[in-house]
């Protein structure tokens, strides 16, 4: 089977559990474990900003030892920066790039090379999707264009969550309003709203 085939393969695979869940963990797991498998790679890791440390935080991964994921704290603006911003970097030689934060670890890890591209929800980016090979590799533009396919799709499956719990919270919010149980009775009493000064 070519690698286009199971590219559509992986597509329709993943974009079938956003269908049927509400769970954007399983989403970001599925999408981690399948791009690995789809290109044959040695991992492949979601990271999602958080905007008040400008840190990095893993979301989901596959392939990857806890030693390399453990290594420490990712910095947005030192780990591989462009990809969060300016749209999907590729780099061959991780001992070699002043963009890899962490080299040391890389290599201790055999990670040879990167593709690292945005996560986007609701036109902004939440994050990163990253691919790891344990060879040197010279990413296609069909690797590219897959990969960030799949890093939409993870933000979508991530921002149609997020509405979903909103809106399952503002349902459970008019329930609890509508409970009879809770609604105060609306009948009048015959001094209701007169002031205690005039009551006989």
């Amino acid at each position: 089977m070519n690698k286009t085939l199971l590219n559509y393969e992986t597509l329709l695979k993943v974009t079938n559990v956003i269908s049927h869940s509400k769970d954007p963990e399983e989403v970001v797991l599925m999408a981690v474990e399948s791009i690995t498998r789809a290109l044959k790679v040695k991992g492949c890791a979601v990271f999602l900003l958080n905007r008040k440390t400008g840190e990095l935080e893993l979301a989901a991964d596959f392939g990857l030892s806890d030693e390399y994921l453990n290594k420490g704290p990712l910095s947005a603006m030192k780990s591989i920066a462009d990809s969060l911003e300016e749209g999907p970097v590729a780099i061959y030689d991780v001992s070699d790039d002043p963009r890899i934060q962490y080299p040391e670890a890389a290599q201790k890890e055999g990670i040879a090379s990167i593709l690292s591209v945005p996560i986007m929800a609701g036109g902004r980016s939440i994050g990163v999707l990253r691919v790891y090979t344990d060879t040197p590799w010279e990413f296609t533009l069909e690797d590219v264009n897959f990969v960030q396919a799949m890093g939409n799709i993870t933000g979508l499956a991530i921002d149609m969550a997020r509405h979903y719990k909103g809106l399952k919270q503002s349902i459970e919010v008019l329930k609890t309003l509508r409970d009879p149980k809770l609604i105060k009775s609306k009948r009048r009493t015959p001094y209701e709203s007169v002031p205690k000064s005039v009551h006989p």
